[in-house]
């Protein structure tokens, strides 16, 4: 029998394997595409009160999706790491040159969506580059070979090789010196969204919106 044709008669085993494996999985009482997949870290109340607070207790992790728009309205979106989220906003650091630096400088209003099993967290708000001293401090706690390679790179830039980029590395000093185009943005945030998967697609969405000094909360339709 020719190799192809042992694919096509395999497909069947493995898609009995999947559901089996599926069922299985199901009986033992795991989250499928139907059933609750709340978090245990995820408090059963509605989220009321402090939407900061809130999201310390919701999300784990430094992972998350930020989305940016040029003044025209075309969007853009990429993974990057948070490095603090507090009562002045959310902190993340990039080299103001690149493609998400040139858009928040034309246009400082970005989107952070934080995606975790059964959750979601939105933020939006306007956006500003921190200090110097702050964007200082944090380069100094990098690894050495992290901030050769910051140093180096002119962020979405094309380049003609891997080599090229790897030898414009190697040119660097041992310690480079924060570059003047390299630094950190925080966003301020003025909405939150918290959404938690439930049975039937009647997922919960609460919102937050700051009206002056307070925090709104409403309950949006799934």
């Amino acid at each position: 029998m020719a190799a192809r044709d042992v694919a096509v008669h395999a497909l069947p085993v493995q898609a009995r394997v999947l559901r089996r494996r599926a069922a299985d999985r199901l009986r033992a009482g795991d989250a499928g595409p139907g059933r609750d997949r709340t978090p245990a870290n995820v408090s059963p109340d509605a989220p009321t009160g402090d939407p900061l607070a809130l999201f310390h207790e919701w999300v784990e992790g430094s992972e998350v999706a930020l989305a940016t728009a040029t003044p025209d309205g075309r969007p853009s979106s990429r993974m990057v790491l948070l490095k603090s989220a507090d009562e002045r906003g959310f902190t993340f650091f990039t080299n103001y040159e690149s493609r998400k630096g040139r858009e928040l400088e034309a246009n400082p209003q970005a989107a952070l969506l934080f995606h975790r099993p059964g959750i979601q967290v939105r933020v939006e708000g306007p956006v500003a580059r921190v200090s110097p001293q702050e964007s200082d401090a944090y380069w100094a706690t990098r690894p050495p070979g992290s901030r050769r390679s910051a140093a180096a790179s002119r962020q979405s830039e094309p380049i003609a090789s891997r080599e090229a980029l790897e030898a414009a590395v190697a040119l660097q000093p041992p310690e480079p010196p924060r570059p003047g185009n390299w630094g950190g943005y925080r966003l301020i945030p003025d909405a939150y969204e918290f959404w938690r998967h439930r049975d039937d697609r009647l997922h919960e969405r609460h919102s937050f919106r700051r009206r002056g000094g307070e925090w709104e909360v409403l309950l949006l339709q799934p």
